[in-house]
Formats: C-alpha cells, sequence, structure tokens
C-alpha cells in the first residue's frame, strides 16, 4: 500500500476488510450521495466522482472516460473507502487539482 494510501486510510480492493465489489447504480442502502464532481476537458467529460455517506464509512466512485480512445462506457476505477468525510473529500480534491493542472474544468 504506498504512503498516500495509508496516510487517507484508503482500502485497496480485495484487501482485508475492504467494502466489496458493487454496482454502480446506487441503491438506498448503499449510502446517501454527499456531492459528486466532474471534470472536463475540451467540451468532454473526462471524470465523475461521486462521494457517498455510509454508516461507519465514506465511499468514492469514479466514472473515468479515456480521452484517447473512441470508447463510450466509462471505466469504474475502486470504489475508494475512507474513514471519514474530511478524508474522502480530501481524496477527491487533490484528484480535482492534478486534472486542473491538466487543463481540465471542474464543476
Amino acid at each position: 500500500m504506498s504512503d498516500l494510501a495509508q496516510e487517507f486510510s484508503l482500502r485497496t480492493p480485495g484487501a482485508a476488510g475492504a467494502a466489496a465489489p458493487k454496482s454502480k447504480k446506487s441503491k438506498p442502502g448503499d449510502g446517501k450521495e454527499l456531492f459528486h464532481r466532474t471534470a472536463k476537458k475540451d467540451g468532454r467529460r473526462v471524470v465523475i466522482m461521486r462521494c457517498f455517506d455510509r454508516d461507519d464509512s465514506c465511499l468514492v466512485e469514479c466514472d473515468v472516460y479515456p480521452t484517447n480512445s473512441l470508447r463510450v462506457e466509462p471505466l469504474h476505477p475502486g470504489p475508494y473507502t475512507f474513514a471519514s468525510r474530511d478524508e474522502a473529500s480530501g481524496f477527491i480534491e487533490e484528484a480535482l487539482l492534478a486534472l486542473e493542472y491538466l487543463g481540465c474544468d471542474i464543476s
């Protein structure tokens, strides 16, 4: 596990105690969506990141649309589980800052 993952208490998929993979369609039992952010480059959607509040953790889901292919369906890395909303928000803000540096518009 990387230092950054340890710093944010990130549990990798398949690791002991990690959240089981779930479908991308959220169900009422999956938690309440706190917020979502979208990154676009040249008018094309690149990433959608969603943060969900669960009873004892926060979950971040991502939809990634590759810009170097004609692929229409997004890739789904994660989900990423965090101990608190602040940790999940920090993860999303860092990712969005990197995307801004790469020329993306954030909304």
